[in-house]
């Protein structure tokens, strides 16, 4: 039986393209086919001169294309699309620029664009991952947080905020930028979540002395113009404090729910509620509190707490949420922040594990329940 143009067609139709998740067929990446006795060769044209996936994509057409009866073997040649395929592409996938832009900046634009996340109509929840000072470990409950929630099957992106202290991206194992695609940012994925980041665009000696507005330009890039693809959950890093930044993301994310890491030390959480307070009064729910470092086990099995106890519960029952996980000081939690191997992928048995493991299956289960207030400003 000959094997016919439609058909291999329909056999690259479930075909998606790594970065942007569509179908390849639906991205006008299938340019040519041709068909010789039991060979397909597939002409595919990338996105970009130098696709990072490359070798992803080959892969996964020819696995493709060698489940049709009666062939065995296929080649993919590749070309690059034109300018204005890919101007087309980027208006089909996120629209064009000039459909969003606006003459003033409104709840929920970013210098006049629109946030996808700020439409009533978004599925997407923003959890908003916050501390009254560093040194809590939030970057680290924010990375393994999101790899659990994509453990259990959701899709998640993550926003690193914290544009003065960078970390997301060292913390999740990203060793490339995001590719570019007429202006929009496609975010890199690990462990199955997508990520930007300021660690994108500067060096780790180069520091970000930056003030309020050029701050709030860069979450206008992390925001509109990175093609997400509507995520079940955006978890955002947020920076430590109450400074602009999190100002800016309240109104940019008018649906945010916050979750509060303190320590257990007392005077960590007395400094952690201000975080708590100041996103109440910006009608941001504050969902729950996340104790971490709250024990160290030794060699003799007992539990150290060596950072003091009851900051945690203190915090969460003075806010009147539920104090959502107590997360143990495991060396292996450090070591997979600094080596880009979290410890809910490399030990997801672990203690820790189970503990962002419980902290994700909370968020599901409980839905937010809080209506959409538009008319919110901040001033």
């Amino acid at each position: 039986m000959s094997i016919t143009r439609e058909q291999v067609i329909e056999a690259l139709r479930p075909v998606e393209d790594p970065e942007l998740h569509r179908s390849i067929v639906e991205l006008d990446m299938v340019r040519q086919i041709d068909i010789t006795d039991a060979h397909v060769q597939v002409l595919i044209a990338l996105t970009i001169a130098g696709c990072p996936l490359k070798n992803e994509i080959d892969n996964r057409v020819k696995d493709a294309v060698t489940e049709l009866p009666g062939i065995t073997s296929a080649g993919v040649d590749f070309t690059v699309m034109t300018d204005d395929e890919r101007a087309k592409l980027r208006e089909m996938l996120h629209g064009s620029p000039a459909s969003t832009a606006g003459s003033q900046p409104a709840h929920g634009h970013a210098e006049g664009r629109a946030i996808p996340f700020a439409d009533p109509a978004s599925k997407t929840r923003s959890l908003l991952v916050a501390s009254g000072k560093g040194g809590v470990g939030k970057s680290s409950v924010t990375t393994n947080l999101a790899i659990a929630l994509a453990q259990e099957g959701h899709s998640v992106a993550v926003v690193d905020a914290d544009v003065w202290g960078f970390s997301i991206p060292r913390m999740l194992g990203v060793d490339r930028p995001p590719t570019v695609i007429d202006e929009m940012l496609i975010p890199p994925e690990t462990y199955g979540v997508r990520c930007i980041s300021m660690g994108f665009f500067a060096k780790e000696d180069q520091p970000v002395i930056w003030r309020g507005p050029m701050l709030h330009k860069a979450l206008e890039q992390f925001l509109p113009d990175v093609y997400w693809n509507a995520p079940d959950y955006l978890v955002v890093d947020l920076p430590p404090g109450t400074g602009d930044i999190s100002l800016s993301l309240a109104q940019f994310l008018p649906r945010g729910e916050v979750y509060v890491v303190t320590t257990p030390q007392p005077a960590a959480q007395s400094v952690a509620q201000r975080a708590a307070f100041m996103a109440e009064k910006v009608n941001l729910d504050v969902k729950g509190v996340i104790e971490n470092m709250s024990w160290f086990t030794g060699d003799d099995g007992k539990k150290y707490p060596i950072f003091g106890g009851g900051g945690g519960q203190e915090l969460a029952d003075r806010l009147e949420v539920p104090l959502l996980a107590k997360i143990p000081l495991v060396p292996e939690l450090r070591e997979g922040g600094d080596s880009g191997k979290p410890i809910v992928h490399v030990d997801p048995t672990s203690e820790a594990s189970e503990a962002f493991r419980g902290i994700a299956r909370h968020i599901i289960d409980n839905p937010p329940t809080k209506r959409f207030h538009p008319e919110l400003k901040i001033l």
